[in-house]
């Protein structure tokens, strides 16, 4: 059976995390979640209201950790998947966070990239060249690692299927479930 890697931490964006968990759980694959260590991770819901400039926060679900980003073998698995919310902004930080991302550009394997995901390709060195969706306030931090932002649901670069936010989840995981299924069959 494939195996397919979700990195994350405390305060990534509930449905960001859940949904691909449960829908790669669906199609037949393996998912391990790694965060900085394996602990309950508390996640959040981040939802869009009138009138405000930005998006609001409230708590969500708590959900344990399989591994630690240190204890990670990357070469175990045959697919990624980078959910946004708030923990992108401190996960990027971690060396071997930013290992396990550069293992699997390197190695060109799947990538799926959601909303603030695309903050740890950028931090990882990887986007050089490439184009992503991310969520929109993420724009120049992708430009800035040399990146062309693109306003999309589910843009495809190669191997790399990004969006800009949960709304975006069902054409987000049908192209990267395409790409997985003649890659790496369940």
């Amino acid at each position: 059976m494939a195996k397919i890697l979700i990195i994350t931490g405390d305060a990534a964006e509930d449905l960001e995390v859940m949904y691909p968990y449960q829908r790669l759980l669906e199609e037949g694959y393996e998912v391990d979640i790694a965060a900085p260590s394996v602990k309950k991770l508390q996640f959040v819901v981040h939802d869009f209201v009138e009138g405000f400039d930005t998006y609001t926060e409230k708590p969500g679900h708590s959900w344990p950790s399989d591994v630690a980003f240190a204890e990670v073998d990357p070469g175990a698995y045959a697919a990624l998947v980078i959910p946004g919310g708030r923990a992108p902004e401190y996960i990027r930080n971690d060396d071997a966070c930013r290992a396990i991302v550069r293992h699997f550009a390197e190695a060109g394997k799947p990538i799926a990239a959601l909303c603030h995901g695309p903050l740890v390709l950028a931090a990882a060195g990887v986007l050089k060249g490439r184009s992503v969706s991310a969520y929109p306030a993420c724009s120049t931090d992708v430009e800035v690692a040399g990146a062309t932002w693109v306003d999309s649901e589910a843009h495809i670069d190669r191997n790399l299927v990004t969006g800009r936010a949960w709304p975006d989840h069902p054409a987000w995981m049908r192209e990267f479930l395409k790409i997985l299924k003649v890659t790496v069959p369940a």
